[in-house]
């Protein structure tokens, strides 16, 4: 027998904060949700970022002339476990899924830096600038460095009885994860204000960028999820009736055909988008964000504003609307004298 359930309010899509975003951090939001399950969604999705994406590290080092980490090196103001120390912090990206060897050669007098390791075809070395030593005059630094690819953290690795002489293990940071925060909002849907949504923040290193992170984590929780819901995908259907499409299409409409002044923009901004014809909040989701800051002493500050009352509204700029589902209505003499007492 098919059990059949009703239809979950789901968000629409997710939008970034592009005025915070950088290359390590980034803001997402998404809504509605209903109640309980934006916790769900940012804690599973947290603990996934911060466990299990994939990255590269160094795995073990091979120094000449040091046979463990207790070791002194001549001619070197750090010994073995500060050198050690800074080679664990040197970002890798690995082209290729099987274990790297990379060399570095650098004689003194000389400050030694990741941007000294000799790249290769397969691995490339992300903050070059990042210090490891500095050698004296008759200072030398000679080692291999193996690559690895892995999730998470890895302990040092001392179990492989076939391990060369002079190899060290070394504890290996993959994540490329750095932090993971989220936290939920309530929203509103139509008249209903119990509804959540969910505001999430990663800051990553630059091994990988916060979009692909996010992109990534929530992949890995649907395969481990995917197998539950075939257990028996005809068990259970979900409403899709066609009073939950037009319900859906009348909420759309109704918005599309607010005027800009019921968002309550600042005056510069209302100012801006009546010089500019636009009267509609569907003329205005059409429009690109280039676009908009042509128009005459329009800026940043006002797109920002825009674009985050167009948020609350679950719209957004750029958005493509056929005439089919909406066209801007015929500017009325209403509308015109509407326009001229602004």
């Amino acid at each position: 027998m098919t059990i059949k359930m009703g239809r979950f309010e789901m968000p629409k899509r997710l939008v970034k904060d592009e005025a915070s975003a950088t290359n390590t951090y980034a803001r997402f939001i998404a809504e509605p949700f209903e109640t309980g399950y934006a916790r769900t969604i940012g804690n599973s999705l947290r603990r996934v970022l911060l466990s299990s994406l994939e990255g590269a590290a160094i795995t073990s080092v091979k120094i000449e002339g040091v046979f463990h980490e207790f070791c002194s090196m001549p001619g070197a103001v750090e010994d073995v476990t500060d050198v050690i120390l800074n080679l664990k912090k040197v970002l890798f990206k690995t082209y290729s899924r099987e274990p790297q060897v990379v060399k570095i050669k650098v004689k003194g007098p000389s400050e030694v830096t990741a941007g000294d390791i000799e790249e290769t075809s397969s691995v490339e070395v992300l903050n070059p600038a990042h210090y490891i030593a500095t050698l004296e005059h008759d200072g030398r630094l000679e080692a291999e460095l193996t690559v690895g690819i892995g999730r998470g953290f890895a302990p040092a690795d001392w179990s492989d009885k076939k391990r060369d002489p002079g190899v060290i293990p070394v504890d290996s940071l993959f994540s490329p994860v750095r932090r993971v925060n989220y936290f939920v909002e309530n929203t509103r849907v139509g008249r209903r204000i119990d509804f959540e949504k969910l505001v999430i923040e990663i800051w990553t290193d630059e091994r990988i960028s916060p979009d692909d992170a996010i992109v990534r984590g929530a992949t890995i929780l649907r395969h481990h999820l995917d197998f539950l819901a075939n257990y028996d995908q005809d068990l259970i259907e979900f409403e899709k009736s066609e009073k939950a499409v037009d319900r859906d299409r009348e909420e759309l409409l109704k918005k599309l055909n607010m005027s800009v002044n019921e968002i309550e923009l600042s005056v510069r901004a209302a100012n801006c988008l009546n010089n500019a014809n636009i009267l509609y909040v569907g003329e205005l989701a059409m429009k690109q964000e280039s676009e908009m800051l042509k128009y005459r002493n329009f800026g940043k500050k006002s797109l920002n504003e825009i674009k985050q009352k167009l948020q609350d509204l679950g719209l957004g700029l750029g958005m493509k609307i056929d005439e089919g589902t909406w066209k801007a209505p015929l500017r009325s003499a209403a509308a015109g004298a509407e326009k001229s007492d602004m």
